[in-house]
This record gives structure tokens, sequence and C-alpha cells, in this order.
């Protein structure tokens, strides 16, 4: 999909849809492989020893493919194209410095390999083969920094095709490795395929990236706005370790526990982050608008878009969580009871599973939040200040009560932690960036979890008499009934509500005459219209005229597009970008 596609007529929803394919492909071959290696090596001391090699690229990939790469190089890849500058001088200044850069880091870390895993898990009963994988991994420093570099850039110019593809390229590769080599070199064969993998991630997007580079007809590079892009990389790099560091803390002190509990927590955080990321996908899609939106100074643009992300992907997050909670035993002994993975791992996985799920809204709602404050032209470093507060929540609950829980005090840690940052930064949304309206937002989660809960509820009930009978079949049966059920219950609930729940962020709803946008709740001029959001402007009055002043002079000083946007229209995705 090219820019001049999405100019006739592309829209939020096609470009949606093409990820959506693209990335529940990659994401069910990602499944596939955690199926293989768990049949193929089970939860040991071996899986454990490549898990924290897998930390490499755990880290690697929110920092230079999904988190901080895309939050720094989208803004200022759409800001450049914006003001007339040139991707092919931007591209010949940056791409090989960073690559530079990260081939150093790649070395270091080859050589200290044996300093890397005695860091990240001090208990390890097997760090040889640890160190083996991680020389390998280390691989992926350099590849998922230029695959990143390609996604943040084709994403910026509306090409969503190849960026989704790359997981799917990567799974290949890792899962063609095992197939060939696991019988030779046992779990080393996974960890070549993590570097043959990331090296397919490049590929992929090299066609369209090149294309990108020869429509590019600008000869100058705003260096200046190159220069305040390249300020943001602190506070961006910053905010995605320490999201990441929450998976230090749980392999550090996981690696004190008995063998296989990091394996079993992985295991469950697979399952558990599968409806997380797709109900991110919409976050994805959506970024390159909303940072179209604050470029404007449009602060009632920004408002609207996470608001609307923040039902739609909050609902689909808590229905996915009731359903996991509900029947995380049969999901566990159905994907993963198989070869070498145990009954007794079937059940310390699923104890995991169900509490970690706890944490998925609070996932869901960081990664949205975290946009907003990085669409800003200068990146604040309050998201990584509130993340910090969160990781020190996390490890303070893992270090009181792993020892007696096991892996459901990882579980638990990590989901009160990112909850907690979760609300924090919500809160720092309204105060610094946009006046969301943080009542209304409240009363919609507290709504969506009640519903949720009520169709995890309606599932377990409707599908008891399929619990009854042991055996495969029967669990897959009534794992389909569950899903079935608790997404029909859920959605029925909300159609209960009324629009009032969904319909005023998700979906405008135009009047009938010509000219005119009226949606429930909002007129065309921003005023509230239903009484229930008056009461709720009234409690939040003071908040919301301290957040218009700070957002009058940007607003005033916005083009006449900018104002447009700001009456109302959300910030369209056909909008040129050159």
């Amino acid at each position: 999909m090219t820019a001049r596609d999405v100019r006739r007529g592309g829209s939020v929803g096609r470009a949606a849809a093409l990820s959506g394919v693209l990335i529940a492909a990659g994401t069910g071959l990602g499944f596939v492989r955690d199926l293989v290696m768990a049949h193929r090596f089970g939860a040991s001391g071996a899986t454990d020893a490549f898990l924290v090699a897998w930390t490499i690229p755990e880290t690697v990939s929110p920092l230079l493919i999904e988190d901080a790469m895309a939050l720094l190089m989208v803004p200022v890849v759409t800001r450049l194209l914006a003001r007339g500058g040139g991707l092919r001088p931007f591209t010949a200044t940056t791409l090989p410095r960073m690559v530079a850069g990260l081939a150093v880091v790649t070395l270091v870390l080859g050589f200290a390999a044996p300093a890397v895993v005695e860091a990240l898990a001090p208990g390890l009963t097997e760090p040889g083969p640890a160190v083996r994988c991680v020389r390998l991994t280390a691989l992926t420093v350099v590849t998922f920094g230029v695959a990143g570099f390609m996604s943040a850039t084709l994403r910026a110019h509306h090409r969503f095709g190849p960026p989704a593809a790359i997981y799917l390229a990567y799974n290949v590769g890792i899962l063609a490795l095992i197939a060939g080599f696991a019988g030779l070199v046992g779990i080393m064969s996974a960890a070549i395929g993590v570097a043959c993998g990331s090296v397919l991630m490049v590929a992929v997007q090299l066609p369209a990236f090149a294309r990108c580079l020869r429509e590019d007809a600008a000869p100058q590079l705003d260096r200046a706005g190159l220069r305040l892009g390249l300020a943001a990389v602190a506070p961006v790099v910053v905010y995605t370790v320490t999201r990441q560091a929450q998976v230090f803390v749980e392999r550090f002190i996981g690696s004190g526990l008995a063998a296989g509990s990091i394996s079993h927590l992985n295991y469950a955080q697979k399952v558990a982050q599968v409806p997380m990321v797709l109900s991110l996908l919409i976050v994805t899609v959506t970024f390159p608008r909303l940072a179209r939106a604050s470029a404007d100074g449009d602060t009632g643009g920004v408002a609207r878009r996470v608001q609307q992300d923040l039902v739609v992907a909050g609902g689909l997050v808590l229905c996915a969580t009731a359903f996991l909670i509900a029947f995380a035993p049969a999901v566990i002994r159905v994907l993963f009871q198989h070869g070498e993975f145990t009954a007794a791992d079937t059940r310390d996985t699923a104890a995991t599973l169900r509490v970690y799920a706890l944490g998925l809204w609070g996932q869901s709602t960081v990664g949205l939040a975290a946009r907003a404050f990085f669409a800003l032209r200068r990146p604040p470093w309050r998201p990584a200040g509130v993340l910090a507060g969160g990781l020190a929540v996390t490890a303070a609950v893992c270090a009181a009560l792993a020892a007696a829980t096991g892996t459901v005090a990882l579980a638990a840690a990590d989901a009160a932690g990112i909850t907690l940052a979760a609300v924090l930064l919500l809160a720092g949304l309204r105060a610094r960036v946009a006046p969301i309206a943080l009542r209304r937002v409240a009363a919609d989660v507290a709504r969506l979890v009640l519903f949720a809960s009520l169709a995890g509820a309606a599932a377990l009930l409707a599908t008891g008499p399929l619990g009854r009978s042991g055996g495969t079949a029967p669990a897959i049966a009534r794992l389909a009934a569950g899903g079935i059920v608790t997404a029909a219950a859920f959605a029925a609930l909300i159609a209960a509500a009324g629009r009032d729940l969904i319909a005023p962020w998700a979906i405008p709803w135009p009047s009938w005459r010509p000219g005119a946008l009226v949606r429930r709740g909002r007129t065309s001029s921003g005023g509230t219209s239903d009484p229930a959001d008056r009461t709720g402007a009234a409690h939040d009055a003071a908040d919301d005229a301290r957040a218009g002043d700070r957002a009058g002079g940007a607003a005033r000083a916005a083009s006449a597009g900018g104002r447009a946007a700001a009456a109302g229209a959300d910030v369209p995705l056909d909008r040129p970008v050159r």
C-alpha cells in the first residue's frame, strides 16, 4: 500500500485489515514456534538457558523495532515529509552511523557473554548453553536496528504491509532452523534460528524501503528537524529499557527458583500477550494520525484519538483476559502438553497465566499512553519516570513473594507494577498532553471490566458439562465453545448498555443534515450535549480549563487544517504526507 494509494481513498480500516492479517500470521507462527519448543525441549534447565539469551532479542525488539524506534522515527519522518525534507539524505546521514554503533554493541555482547549470563541469571544451573546462545542472539542487535529503521520509515509513509510481515519472516527462520538442526545441536538450533530470522526481517522490507527512496525527490535534509528528533532519543530509550527491565527482574529472581520456572512464566506470557498485541494493532495504525494531530497543535484531536483507542483496545484486552482466566488450564493443556511438556508443567503454567492476565489492560494502556507523550515535538521524561515507579513495585513484590509462591509471584508483581504505571500515565496525559476526560475513561473501563467478568462467568457455566470428560478433543471443544460464549456475551452486554459506551469515541455518527457533524455526547464544535458528559465535565471543569489554557496557544497557531481538526473532524489518514 503506497502513500499514493492512501491518498486516493485508503483508510485506517483497510490498513488495519492488511496489518491484521500479516500480524495474525506472524503471531500464529510465533505460537507454533512455542509449541514446537515445548514439544522438543519441554520446560527444563536447557530451555531456561535459551530464554536467558532470548532476553537480548526481547529487549532489542521494543528498543529498535516497536517502541523506541517507532516512537522516535514516525514523528520525525512525518514532520520531515510534511516540510518537504528528503528521505534519502536523512537515511544516508542516520542509518550508517546507527549500524556502526549497533555493531559495536554486538561485539561487546559477544565477548562479555559469560558476564551477561551471570548478571541476568546468577542462579542458572546450565550457564554454558546460555553463553553460546547469547553470542548467537547478539547478532539481532544490528539486524533488528536496520529492520526497525525501515519499519518506522514505511509506517510514516503509510505503508503498513511490509512492517506487519516482519515477525512472520522472523518466525519462519526460527522454525526452519529448529526443524533442521534440533536433532544435531539441541536448544542451540533455536538460537541459530533467531539470528537467521532477524536477517529475514530486513529482507522482507527491503523492496518497499527501496521504492520509498526512489520516489523521494526532495534534495535537502531538514537538519534542524533532525537534530530536534535525535534529541528525543534519551527519554524514548530510557522509557523502553525501563519497560523491558521487568523481564530482567523476573528472570534474575526466577533463576533462583526450581528448574523450569523461567520457562513456565515465559509460556504463560506468550499466551497472554497475543490478545494484547492484537489490541495494540489499532494503535500502531493510528499513530501517524496522532503524530500529525500533535504536530498541528490539535490537542482536541489528540484527546479524541487517545480516548477512542482506549475504549477499543481496552474492550478487546478485557474480553480476552476474562477468557484466559476462565479457561487457563485447558488453554495450556491443549497448546503445550505434548512431548516433553508434562501435566505438572501445565498446572504451574496455567496458575501463572491466570495471574499474569490481570496485567494485560495495564500493558495495553501503557503502550497507548506512551505514544501520545512521544508524539510531542519534545518528548518528555515522564513516561520513563512512571515506568521506573512501576518497576520498583514489580521488584518489591517479586522479592517479597517469589520464595513462597514461585512464578505466580513473578506474574503478580508484573501485573501490579504495570497497572500502577498505566493509571499514572493516564493522569499525566491529562495534565501535560491533552484534555482527556479521565472520569469518563474510568467509568467506561469499569463497565468493560464488569461486562468481561460476567462474560467469562457465563462461558464457564455454559461449557461446564464439556469439562467433565478428559482428553484433548473435549478440551478443544470446550475452548471453542468458551471463546464463542465469552465474545457473544461481552458483545451482548455492550449492546445492552447502549451506544453511549462505545459509539461516542469509537465511531463518528453524522447527522442527516448536509455539512453537519453531530455525535451522541459531542457536537461538531467539541461541546458536550449528553447530560452524563455534562456531569463528568462539571467534576473536571477546573482541570479542563487549565488544559485548555495550555493548549490554546498551540491551537491558535495551527494551520487551517489544524483548526478544522480541532473543530471536531478527525485527522484523516489520506492527508497528503508530501
